[in-house]
């Protein structure tokens, strides 16, 4: 009896989307805790005023999103709701990304970029300078793209965390692995990359050693925006 009405109401689709808001509406206005269990299924759909149909789609969505988490054998929980797992998804998403969309993605890990190395020159200490000065040391010392290249990863990621925005650096995370493929690309194809970024690199390093933030922020732009001026001119045919 329940089905019918649904179906006569709304379309699936926007019965499982009005359960998916109300799940997280419950987890955003404390109703719901991170790590607390869910009722069953039948309990919760009633709760709900939907089909038990309904409320398996909503919360494979979420599950999908890493709000909710299924433990076999216990039942349906909310995950501890932290950013890395939270935008898991979207980093799937920007690896799937064609070339203008990648694009678009390396504008927006400028802007991000930037900020948090700013961010990063104000809060860094002395141990996460030590692993980004590391890294960099790691990138001048070798000849291989792959390891180089690994090591630009660890160099950006490691200033990330050290903006104390953990939101912001997972976001970062997934749009500087997903451009690592950029960054190969350029590698391989543009002669004087490797020194070029080993430059802009130095530079971004000095201003945290200074811990001037306009400084910092202003290098990463200009480390990432030329790798952007790259994939552009690829995708003009140039």
């Amino acid at each position: 009896m329940e089905t019918r009405v649904e179906r006569a109401e709304a379309p699936k689709g926007t019965v499982t989307q009005r359960a998916i808001d109300q799940i997280k509406s419950m987890i955003g206005e404390g109703l719901l805790e991170p790590g607390q269990r869910l009722p069953t299924e039948r309990d919760f759909a009633a709760r709900l005023g939907i089909s038990r149909n309904s409320m398996r789609e909503a919360v494979r969505a979420l599950t999908a999103m890493g709000v909710l988490e299924a433990r076999h054998g216990s039942g349906i929980y909310v995950t501890q709701l932290e950013a890395g797992n939270l935008l898991e998804t979207f980093g799937a998403v920007a690896d799937l990304s064609p070339g203008p969309r990648l694009l678009e993605l390396l504008e927006v890990r400028r802007v991000l970029e930037s900020t948090a190395t700013a961010l990063a020159a104000a809060r860094i200490d002395a141990e996460h300078l030590a692993e980004v000065e590391q890294h960099l040391e790691a990138m001048r010392a070798s000849a291989d793209p792959e390891e180089i290249l690994a090591h630009d990863v660890a160099f950006h990621r490691a200033i990330a965390r050290a903006s104390g925005n953990e939101s912001m650096a997972a976001i970062l995370e997934g749009l500087s692995s997903q451009t690592l493929r950029t960054r190969v690309w350029r590698g391989y194809e543009e002669d004087g990359a490797f020194e070029r970024t080993h430059i802009e690199h130095t530079r971004i390093y000095e201003a945290l050693v200074d811990r001037d933030p306009d400084s910092a922020g202003a290098a990463a732009s200009v480390h990432v925006a030329g790798v952007e001026r790259w994939l552009r001119r690829q995708l003009d045919g140039e």
